[in-house]
């Protein structure tokens, strides 16, 4: 028997939305001249007002509850301001799918200690299982990609956009979870994303006037600019803010396990990178942990407070 109905709206939201967000590695790929500073302030800026626009009502009625909440507010929008940044700077560090997989696949973690450790919430089996599963599916994944630069200088690259890919896991759990805290605290999931990602915006955005060359240098790298604003970041934000309004912030991030898998794809398909078997085998992981998020597991939690949320 599946979940319920609302919790299936949910995960449907997350699915379509890493489906949306993995395609933005591929996309990147197709306007490699333009910086990867550049491509993040541009795609997570001109989404950010793109949400700000659609939630204006939204905002008019939540503004004394942001207000009321700012802590949450500044948290979650330094975390959107940075989040790009590290996120397409390691992939073109680590490459589109690594870079994706170590941003993506850490965040599920990151988003658990910060609902245990702030917000006191109790962590279920049925988690624990979906992200040991989802978690040895990444690092099938990653073990098996095909790499045939073995350069001193290459392995020193590989390393620091692994490592700016787990600053930009840590960044997605916190704007997740500060998300999810304001709509918790009574704030629409529209006036929620759309008020993070509208501060982002403001800081984001005048960063162009100095990284933004080649933004809009032809018709290709114009239409990947529009494509990263619109498609990924406005309608795969407004179906993440949708789903946190069901979902803990650590089960959607979870969910979003999927979005590495989908970027395999794409850069195995279009970018022309290439995987082992053990590399699908990791794949098919993936595909379990998510099953196993649609699936009911009996409810024991991994917490003494009976009262607390679980995940």
């Amino acid at each position: 028997m599946l979940k319920s109905n609302t919790n299936i709206s949910g995960i449907f939201a997350v699915v379509l939305a890493s489906v949306f967000w993995g395609t933005t590695g591929t996309a990147a790929s197709f306007a490699s001249d333009i910086s990867p500073l550049a491509i993040g302030a541009s795609a997570m800026g001109g989404g950010g007002l793109l949400l700000l626009i659609n939630a204006r009502k939204k905002l008019t009625k939540d503004i004394a509850t942001l207000v009321r909440n700012y802590k949450l507010l500044l948290c979650g929008g330094a975390a959107v301001a940075v989040y790009p940044l590290a996120f397409y700077s390691s992939m073109r560090f680590s490459g589109v799918a690594i870079g994706t997989l170590i941003s993506i696949a850490s965040a599920p973690f990151f988003s658990v200690l910060l609902e245990r450790l702030i917000s006191k919430k109790s962590i279920s089996l049925h988690w624990v299982i979906s992200f040991i599963v989802g978690a040895i599916g990444i690092v099938l994944l990653t073990l098996g990609k095909q790499d045939s630069s073995y350069s001193a200088e290459a392995s020193l690259l590989h390393l620091i956009g692994i490592g700016l890919g787990l600053i930009a896991a840590l960044t997605y759990a916190t704007y997740s979870w500060a998300a999810r805290g304001m709509i918790e605290r009574g704030v629409s999931s529209q006036s929620a994303m759309a008020s993070m990602f509208g501060l982002a915006a403001t800081l984001l955005l005048p960063s162009l006037w100095v990284t933004g060359d080649n933004l809009f240098a032809d018709a290709k790298h114009t239409a990947v600019v529009i494509y990263m604003a619109t498609i990924p970041m406005f309608l795969g934000y407004l179906l993440f803010g949708h789903a946190l309004k069901q979902l803990e912030a650590s089960t959607a991030t979870l969910i979003t396990l999927l979005e590495p898998a989908v970027a395999t794809l794409f850069a195995v398909s279009l970018v022309g990178e290439r995987f082992t078997l053990i590399g699908w085998y990791g794949l098919a992981f993936i595909v379990v942990c998510l099953l196993l998020q649609v699936v009911p597991f009996p409810a024991s939690r991994l917490a003494k407070n009976p009262a607390a949320d679980s995940y």
